[in-house]
């Protein structure tokens, strides 16, 4: 089976890893990859040759006319951008398989005042919000709640674009800027919403828009400070299993928020296949949904790529062709931790390519495996290319051991220029 996949990051490059151990590939297609891409295996340890293909993730029809030329099979897309611009969509008019929404599923992530019309529709618990387009009629939202006062840009902001704070005076001011152009057109409508009190957990299914295939939950790190403070960011590190996530939780999820809201996409005729991921806060009420993205979450992907057992090429292809039937997934009996290595300044400003070293002897470490994020070769050496710049993974028996063994891994990478968190799992580490 001939692949593309699509994007840059480390979410793709765990695609990836996981999809060059599948006997079902035959060749694989990069726009545009990223270093840790062209150095895949596959289960017998042989090198895994990838093509990188002209093209940007931004350009559907650049990408539409590139899978058409080399006759891809499978189309498998990383980030919710194309997705939300119709990727999906073009790509299955040209007759060429796609794992992930078309446009109009897509706005579950897209639009997060979309996203709460379809929980009011389908009855799913989620936390009260006002919907707002205008700073006037955003600031007088603020009277329906209570503070910590969450402000949420309705459009993509790279996982950016929330706001918690514990004054009005400070939620007056982030709807002035965020209104005022922090997130470009994303900030032009803004969602007020109450602020949900409890443990907060990461649920992915694989679905082909009928059937949805649950897969393990994990808990990440969103903040960029130890103790969960500062800004928030894409995500400085995850666990997997998460500790809350029960399986009475699941079979709550599944019934309550999951199947309800692809009945309603269904019942408009726009059906959900891809892997949609539920943002949860599991309450002293139960689960409640925060939000919906559309595309496997970064760095959450990562460690359920580690934990995966099963084959997951035929799985994303058959959820592409609307083929799930029968199929299941199997996970090793292990639990995954990760580290994220960003950039100094992240996630403000920062300085691009400073030299890293250390990722073998990191690899090295018993069950230790690293991802790149954010990463370019030049001359013949590895440098930061980006904010989030490497994930480090490690498999272990129990939660504590996964996660020392992936700082153990941090710990022999040399890059002056980068930082971690040094907590990260920490409710499971004090529990």
């Amino acid at each position: 089976m001939k692949v593309l996949l699509i994007g840059a990051g480390g979410r793709e490059h765990a695609l990836g890893w996981k999809i060059a151990q599948s006997p079902e590939l035959s060749d694989l297609y990069l726009i545009p990859g990223n270093p840790g891409l062209e150095q895949l295996y596959d289960r017998s340890g042989a090198k895994v040759p990838t093509t990188t293909l002209a093209g940007d993730p931004g350009d559907t029809s650049q990408i539409v006319e590139q899978a058409a030329a080399n006759q891809i099979d499978l189309v498998v897309v990383g980030p919710e951008a194309p997705l939300a611009d119709g990727l999906g969509d073009a790509l299955r008019a040209r007759g060429i398989a796609c794992f992930g929404p078309d446009a109009n599923a897509a706005r579950l992530e897209a639009s997060k005042a979309y996203m709460k019309e379809i929980c009011t529709a389908a009855n799913v618990p989620t936390a009260g919000y006002a919907r707002c387009t205008s700073k006037q009629e955003a600031i007088s939202a603020l009277d329906q709640f209570d503070p910590p006062y969450v402000i949420k840009a309705d459009g993509l902001a790279a996982g950016k674009g929330v706001i918690i704070t514990s004054s009005r005076q400070e939620a007056e001011a982030a709807i002035n800027e965020m209104m005022d152009g922090r997130f470009g057109d994303a900030g032009m409508t803004l969602v007020i919403e109450e602020f949900l009190e409890g443990e907060e957990a990461s649920f992915f299914v694989i679905t082909d828009g009928k059937k949805a295939l649950p897969m393990i939950a994990a808990q990440d790190h969103k903040r960029v400070g130890e103790g969960d403070t500062g800004p928030n960011t894409g995500g400085m590190g995850a666990y997997a299993p998460a500790p809350v996530f029960s399986a009475e939780i699941e079979r709550a999820t599944m019934a309550s928020i999951i199947e309800p809201t692809l009945a309603e996409m269904r019942r408009r005729e726009t059906p959900f296949a891809g892997v949609l991921f539920a943002g949860l806060m599991i309450t002293k009420d139960g689960p409640k949904l925060i939000e919906y993205n559309v595309r496997f979450g970064d760095p959450e992907c990562q460690i359920l790529m580690r934990l995966m057992k099963s084959d997951l090429l035929p799985i994303l292809n058959a959820a592409a062709l609307g083929a799930l039937g029968d199929v299941t997934i199997d996970w090793h009996d292990k639990c995954a931790a990760l580290v994220v290595l960003a950039a100094n300044g992240y996630p403000g400003s920062y300085a691009k390519g400073t030299p890293i070293n250390g990722i073998e002897a990191a690899d090295a470490v018993d069950g230790v495996f690293t991802f790149h994020a954010g990463t370019t070769h030049q001359d013949g050496k590895l440098l930061a290319n980006g904010g989030r710049v490497l994930n480090v993974t490690a498999l272990g028996a129990t939660l504590p051991q996964a996660i020392n063994q992936a700082y153990e891994g941090v710990d022999k990478i040399n890059w002056q220029d980068g930082f971690c968190r040094r907590d990260i799992g920490w409710r499971v580490r004090q529990s």
